[in-house]
């Protein structure tokens, strides 16, 4: 006598078992000041390694190894403890040099506005040199530039100042 089993639909198939909704900064809480999350990738403090932040055995397997126990020695040793970043922050991030440029840019299309003074004399060689002569560091753009980035945040900046004033 033979019984007949009805197979499921799902028997056939392999279940996945990874945790498809779980993300890097969960894994970041669930584990943790041993881990960092920057970016939506997961990093060991220690290692300045990226660690698979869908599977769990992953990140306990590395937190075992004897790789990662070496180098958390050396890591709490350290006064100084370094976080690795993505590229993307490190790029968004603005260091003052940036900001400052950005500041005399505006300023020079600003000043250039308000005397009538044309944005292609910036390209002249005279302005040039008393710019590198008497400002530290200028790097005034050229004119094409100033009109594509300058004058649109100056314009904006007006804009706002025109309005405050109305309202």
């Amino acid at each position: 006598m033979e019984k007949s089993v009805k197979k499921s639909a799902f028997s056939g198939r392999k279940r996945n078992k990874t945790a498809l909704y779980i993300t890097a900064q969960q894994r970041c809480e669930q584990f943790g000041p041993q881990l960092h999350e920057d970016g939506g990738k997961l990093f060991c403090s220690a290692c300045n390694v990226v660690l698979d932040h869908i599977r769990k055995s992953t990140i306990t397997d590395h937190l075992r190894s004897k790789t990662h126990m070496k180098r958390l020695a050396e890591f709490s040793e350290e006064c100084v403890r370094k976080k690795q970043k993505t590229l993307t922050t490190s790029l968004q991030c603005n260091t003052v040099a940036q900001v400052e440029k950005i500041s005399v840019v505006q300023d020079f299309v600003k000043m250039c506005l308000e005397a009538g003074i044309p944005l292609e004399k910036a390209n002249h060689p005279s302005v040039c040199t008393f710019l590198l002569a008497h400002v530290k560091n200028s790097d005034i753009p050229p004119s094409d530039q100033l009109r594509k980035v300058g004058l649109p945040d100056v314009h904006k900046a007006k804009q706002i100042c025109v309005n405050q004033k109305f309202v």
